[in-house]
């Protein structure tokens, strides 16, 4: 990883997240582009702990937008990314009982960008995961086209689509001051180095208001939300071969199959400050209580667990592209849990918008508008 920052380039990405990764890449492609990352390692605390899920129907409007806009990308990606980045993993959603129309209005609601989502009955359910309890349940959804993403493959292959367009990455270059004068934003890191370039990228994660804020913008409403997560052994009897996601669409919980384990989330969302994130004990507690609700699987015996972050807007809309109000300050923040699935559309919007471009028409096409995209104030 290099450790020697350029004096001058022509875009500084403060970032070195999925956010910050993909938009250098994009803007690489006619910029010298410098990607500042404070931590000694890429992509440490939201990026490199995600579960890693290609859902069409998973979001609003606009993550469902940006998300089946980025398949083609994942799908054939450029040659930099030396390994496939999908795989197929299919996702059932499931509603108790008492929550069937919730879950056919969800189903009206996103079969139009994803027209081979199907709804099942119960016993249609539990045929595709031996596991789930039909009684339990009232309806549920199937997203064969959902897939899993190789979350480390689409990390480097950005990195070294990055480099080998002449961009240059620091880690352990957290910035100690940033301001803007005469018409170059001079970020300075805290050995005292200096990088100076006419624009600046904010996709600093959860730390991306208090980037903001240093110089004055408006921040955009960020709130990180810790996300846990935990492994459990997959049951005798569970064939592995082809089992779906599972997933609530209350989001009391979330499991997929991960090699011979099953990773599993209580699909907390708790406030916190920016941070290094901790599981929640009593959050697997409650999942695990969930789980053996509406499955058969009963275990209690969690052999690891972690946590990340989820950073959201008060709207759970990215915010990309300008600043309205400061020169040269633009964003790539407020993905969610989404930033996976949506980043390669992500990066491709911002980069044009940062351009001063139309957006891409493969998106606009989704009905994704620059408007959806300001920070949130801006919005109203």
């Amino acid at each position: 990883m290099s450790h020697d920052i350029d004096a001058t380039a022509d875009v500084i990405v403060i970032g070195g997240g999925i956010a910050g990764v993909s938009v250098a890449y994009e803007l690489a492609d006619d910029r010298h582009v410098v990607l500042l990352e404070r931590e000694p390692a890429l992509a440490f605390h939201t990026t490199g702990r995600s579960a890693a899920l290609f859902l069409e129907s998973y979001g609003n409007r606009v993550i469902r937008g940006l998300t089946t806009a980025s398949r083609e990308f994942l799908t054939d990606p450029p040659d930099c990314f030396d390994r496939p980045l999908l795989t197929p993993r299919p996702l059932v959603q499931f509603a108790r009982v008492g929550r069937g129309d919730a879950l056919r209005s969800m189903f009206a609601e996103v079969r139009t960008l994803t027209p081979d989502i199907e709804l099942l009955t119960p016993t249609e359910a539990a045929a595709l995961f031996g596991a789930l309890r039909p009684e339990t349940i009232d309806a549920a959804l199937h997203e064969p086209g959902s897939m899993e993403i190789d979350v480390h493959a689409l990390h480097q292959g950005y990195l070294r689509g990055l480099r080998a367009r002449g961009g240059t990455v620091a880690t352990s270059a957290g910035v100690a001051a940033l301001r803007f004068s005469d018409g170059l934003w001079q970020a300075a890191t805290a050995d005292g180095r200096v990088t100076r370039a006419p624009i600046v990228v904010d996709a600093a994660g959860a730390w991306a208001d208090e980037v903001g804020r240093s110089v004055g913008a408006t921040p955009i409403g960020l709130t990180p939300r810790r996300r846990t997560v935990f492994m459990l052994a997959t049951p005798d009897g569970l064939a592995r071969e082809g089992l779906p996601t599972i997933s609530d669409i209350d989001e009391s919980f979330y499991l997929k199959p991960d090699g011979a384990q099953l990773l599993c989330s209580p699909a907390d969302e708790t406030p916190t400050p920016p941070s290094d994130a901790r599981p929640d004990e009593l959050e697997i507690a409650r999942a695990l209580d969930e789980i053996a609700e509406v499955t058969t699987i009963g275990s209690r015996h969690v052999r690891s667990s972690w946590a990340g972050l989820r950073s959201f807007v008060p709207d759970r809309t990215p915010v990309a592209g300008p600043d309205p109000d400061l020169s040269g300050f633009a964003w790539c923040a407020g993905q969610g849990g989404y930033g996976i699935q949506t980043c390669a559309a992500l990066a491709r919007v911002t980069a044009a918008l940062i351009r001063g471009e139309h957006m891409p028409a493969d998106v606009t096409s989704r009905g994704v508008t620059e408007q959806d995209l300001l920070p949130s104030a801006a919005r109203r």
